[in-house]
């Protein structure tokens, strides 16, 4: 497996062009089953997760052309030759399971494995399950399957109550609404950035909704959908992650096509650090004070709170950080699987439950580590390039799923990184 070395001390300056959002294109992407018409995506990130998704589609019989060096992707679902979305391809992402409520909808049955992911919690389906139920779905679970079916005139419009937040099941939920008989409510909606950008693509299909940026909201279902032109909103995790390269680091980046409005809680929360965060006509520029950084606390929560995607991230900021700082997982369990490799950094860090508290030292070591997952992978790099000496990230194909040619953006900025085993022409 490929590893990245990262050799830790420098300043970083330059632009770090941000792409698009992984969660909002895989989310995007199954809603080319809600149509037989043509759907494209402009602004498409450049990630194994998307080619993931892209197999997913094309094992159901729809066409995905990627062009314009994978920006673009054209998709029609005009001839589905499979309702049935198999094991081998869903276990490698959580987020095939958004397959399910657009095949439901158009063509009144569906089997989908159960997903499989990064390790970080059970992360249930219950919720998908529960929504499409209230619309008249019948579900069994049988061998890891969920074999659905739709009642004979269709999906139904519902009052859909989350006992909780779930991005993933509000995307389900919204998609097969579009296409159900009558009026939807969706209550405890998820809020994300990614939920207001699939609505709006919907709305250019040709759907009637409401209320997505409120919590409730509300799909009046029509007949069928259209084709559509729709752009990929911008990553704020990718955003968030490069916003940190100067506070770690030192120096001055300007995040290209960044948008405070996406990541305001994190944005607060580095202000609170000594950090210096400003709206540029380009982008987002952020530069360290004077100083060392100051400890802050940090609680993830659903949108517009603090994302749970970037605490790994803020973790690795804290480690260096002036004082103590406690850092609550409130959304998912079992994500505090970097803290163990950042203490063999050097870094002080107790874990207990839901609750890491962190105490900042003067600096980190570099010191051969390895990445659990997503998240972790990229607060394992940001960290050696803090530290003293050389880091070796090992198990770093976490990263392609998220981070679009993370070594050469890297690079750009002044970073001494290297990926190394494995030939990547693109790093």
């Amino acid at each position: 497996m490929d590893q990245i070395i990262v050799q830790g001390g420098g300043e970083l300056y330059g632009d770090i062009p941000i792409t698009g959002a992984k969660n909002a294109c895989l989310t995007l992407m199954p809603a080319t089953l809600l149509t037989d018409q043509p759907l494209t995506l402009t602004n498409a990130p450049r990630l194994s997760d998307i080619k993931t998704m892209t197999d997913l589609l094309q094992s159901l019989g729809a066409e995905v052309v990627s062009m314009q060096d994978g920006q673009v992707l054209a998709m029609s679902s005009h001839d589905l030759t499979s309702q049935t979305a198999d094991y081998e391809i869903v276990r490698k992402m959580r987020a095939s399971i958004l397959v399910l409520g657009p095949l439901l909808a158009r063509y009144g049955e569906a089997i989908v494995s159960l997903p499989g992911g990064c390790a970080i919690g059970a992360r249930p389906v219950d919720l998908h399950l529960r929504a499409l139920e209230a619309m008249g779905a019948q579900l069994d679970l049988r061998e890891g399957y969920v074999h659905a079916k739709a009642p004979s005139g269709g999906l139904k419009g519902a009052v859909i109550d989350f006992p909780l937040v779930s991005v993933g099941a509000t995307e389900n939920a919204l998609m097969a609404a579009t296409l159900a008989n009558g009026t939807t409510v969706i209550r405890n909606a998820a809020r994300e950035p990614e939920i207001v950008d699939l609505a709006e693509c919907l709305r250019r299909m040709g759907a009637q909704i409401e209320g997505e940026a409120t919590g409730t909201i509300t799909v009046q279902g029509v007949r069928s959908l259209h084709g559509a032109t729709h752009p990929v909103v911008t990553d704020r995790i990718e955003l968030g992650t490069y916003m940190l390269l100067p506070a770690i680091c030192g120096g001055e980046v300007e995040c290209l096509g960044g948008r405070l409005d996406l990541i305001g809680a994190f944005a607060e929360k580095l202000d609170e650090a000594g950090i210096s965060v400003s709206q540029t006509e380009r982008g987002v520029k952020v530069a360290r004070k004077n100083g060392r950084v100051r400890a802050v606390d940090v609680v993830t929560e659903p949108f517009p709170g603090f994302p749970t995607d970037l605490q790994a991230q803020m973790m690795a900021l804290m480690c260096t950080a002036e004082g103590t700082s406690v850092l609550e997982e409130k959304i998912f369990e079992n994500r505090f699987m970097h803290a163990p490799e950042l203490t063999r950094m050097g870094a002080r860090i107790e874990v207990h439950g839901g609750h890491a508290t962190v105490h900042g030292v003067e600096k980190l070591r570099g010191a051969p580590v390895m990445a659990t997952d997503l998240r972790a992978s990229i607060s394992l790099i940001l960290a050696g390039l803090a530290a003293e000496g050389e880091t070796v990230v090992s198990r770093v194909y976490h990263l392609d799923r998220g981070y679009e040619r993370v070594v050469r953006k890297l690079r750009d900025v002044g970073a001494n990184i290297k990926r190394i085993k494995e030939a990547h022409p693109d790093e």
